[in-house]
């Protein structure tokens, strides 16, 4: 199939505005051909004062003239910006609610493991860097192309050898120019990514700062963060330094039409195949086609670019889409059958391979495993992350395909290590769990969860600016907020992983406590490594590269499974090492 012209899709992009957006261009031309008449109005007045008329009302109305000429350009050059600037805003303000709403169509696995970094290059930055495409390059390139196209066509009505003796320095100059252009795409797509690389590097620093003194590391990690700004500064200056001679040989030789016309039109007109009015009329017009030209290859750049930020938006808006059913279903239980599931994602292989397993509503399962098993895949699979492609995941006898996605997540509260609180109160991120609860709701949940008296010991409470992920707050404190906000979700099935994760032991009774108040009466899946806080679940899944390779309670495991005996006896040795 054809790739789409990046231009095409830009426009198609800037749909809802295209009537203004063809009136600017239409604006910037006619304001380019009324430039021109300065230029005339120059021929005249010379062949004028050649041919020795003294009628002052001659030389006062070409003045008039060319002077309305400028008026009326920079007028309808003004208006033109003015409608391609207000198209432009209103098209970058519908592409980014376009994204905005595309994003919860997507599979939330892909969002998840998709950097924050990345997405606000693309809603922002890149979404910011259309700008000047739409803006300047559709009015403005098109008129500076179109301006030099008609009076090339005036001057081969007027003498066809001089028309074309006033293009001999166009094509030298545009071949210099290609020199500079050759793999332009590329190379601007290569500049992004060093600049994405130097901004990670910038935000690791920033972010372990506090790592980076503890353990006296200062120097490396900052040569680490100083060689990535050097690289990206390195790039830049390479590349431009590879383009700087023909540039410039290219921007000397355009400007040239007069080494050309001047001799041959002399020649000509000494030999009698020129009028002397020709000759002066094509020197002076020959003088606008160049600047037009040189204006509209500012802009080549910027075409192209427009591939590399075309791509990066559409990978948001043509990503894939989670197809989920519209009408909302009755659930008679939460029970949950997975079977027959393989599943990859990104550009990886399968990392899931026929896993097949069952949890009966209002039991406790567990999955086990080494790191990289599989185990936090399928809790994801069941919560909805990600549809599956190969087998069924079906949750109270509905195939998850079948539940809109917003009942499925209602049903499902998700508690990980690394939950999120936003740069909002203590109060409001508890409240994220059902956005219409009472403060009261709030305090009592956040009681049951334990946390109820380190947020009164907080500066302002339960009014306590958290910061940008929590910042404000330690690992365990951000952790029991996140169970308190799962608490007053109150779903009906409860996936945890590695929910206790960053809990200190002098905590753990508390945050145990909590966690056996949220899962209460529920469905819930853990995922552990710590075995001694699973060993009372009803099923324990031992998965082993992306399949199920046993499963049972513990004790049945531990005399079954030399690989679940193998951990249970690393995780025991372990914790009586850190007891002693």
């Amino acid at each position: 199939m054809k790739k789409q012209s990046p231009m095409l899709r830009l426009w198609e992009l800037g749909e809802k505005e295209h009537g203004r957006l063809i009136c600017a261009v239409l604006s910037a031309c006619i304001g380019v051909l009324a430039g021109m008449l300065p230029y005339f109005a120059a021929a005249r007045i010379i062949i004028a004062l050649i041919s020795g008329t003294t009628d002052i009302m001659f030389y006062i109305q070409w003045c008039l003239l060319g002077l309305a000429g400028y008026i009326l350009r920079d007028t309808l050059y003004a208006r033109a910006l003015s409608l391609s600037h207000n198209a432009t805003f209103t098209i970058l303000k519908d592409i980014r609610s376009r994204i905005l709403a595309k994003l919860p169509q997507m599979p939330l696995g892909t969002i998840i493991d998709t950097s924050s970094g990345q997405l606000k290059q693309i809603i922002v930055d890149q979404v910011e860097s259309m700008e000047r495409p739409l803006a300047h390059l559709l009015p403005e390139m098109t008129s500076n192309i179109l301006g030099p196209v008609c009076i090339f066509i005036y001057l081969f009505m007027l003498d066809w050898r001089m028309a074309l003796l006033s293009l001999v320095s166009l094509p030298l100059g545009m071949i210099l120019m290609s020199f500079a252009m050759a793999g332009y795409g590329k190379k601007y797509e290569g500049s992004v990514k060093t600049t994405q690389r130097m901004n990670a590097a910038i935000v690791e620093y920033i972010g372990g700062i506090e790592v980076i003194k503890a353990f006296n590391q200062g120097d490396k990690s900052y040569a680490r963060f100083a060689d990535s700004v050097k690289a990206n500064a390195s790039y830049f200056y390479n590349w431009m330094k590879s383009c700087q001679i023909s540039v410039s040989s290219a921007k000397s030789v355009l400007p040239t039409t007069l080494i050309t016309i001047l001799p041959a039109g002399w020649l000509l007109y000494r030999g009698g195949s020129l009028s002397m009015d020709t000759f002066i009329t094509v020197i002076v017009l020959s003088l606008g086609i160049v600047g037009p030209l040189l204006a509209a290859m500012d802009f080549v750049d910027s075409l192209a670019r427009v591939g590399t930020i075309v791509e990066n938006v559409d990978f948001i808006l043509k990503g894939e889409e989670q197809t989920h059913g519209m009408n909302p279903v009755t659930f008679s239980d939460t029970d949950i059958h997975v079977k027959d599931v393989s599943f990859g994602y990104h550009e990886r292989e399968e990392v899931l391979h026929n896993v097949t397993l069952d949890i009966p509503a209002g039991t406790m399962a567990a999955f086990v495993g080494p790191s990289g098993s599989g185990k936090s895949t399928i809790a994801k699979l069941i919560a909805g992350f990600w549809d599956v492609k190969k087998g069924t995941i079906s949750l109270g006898g509905h195939d998850l395909k079948d539940i809109p996605l917003n009942q499925l997540y209602s049903q499902v509260a998700f508690v990980s290590q690394d939950n999120y609180l936003f740069d909002e109160t203590v109060r409001e991120n508890i409240r994220m769990g059902r956005t219409d609860a009472s403060d009261a709701e709030v305090e009592a949940v956040a009681k049951a969860a334990g946390c109820d008296r380190f947020i009164r010991s907080l500066e302002n409470g339960y009014d306590t600016i958290v910061g940008g992920g929590g910042a404000h707050l330690s690992g365990g404190e951000r952790q029991r907020i996140a169970i308190a906000r799962a608490m007053l979700k109150d779903a009906p099935v409860v996936i945890l992983d590695e929910a206790t994760a960053y809990i200190d032991p002098e905590n753990e009774a508390v945050i145990q406590k909590a966690v056996a108040n949220l899962v209460k009466g529920k469905t819930v899946i853990v995922i552990a490594h710590r075995l001694s806080t699973i060993t009372d679940a009803d099923q324990i899944f031992l998965i082993q590269n992306g399949r199920v390779a046993q499963s049972g309670t513990h004790d049945g495991l531990l005399d079954e499974s030399l690989l679940y005996r193998e951990m249970w006896e690393a995780h025991i040795g372990a914790k009586d090492g850190a007891e002693k």
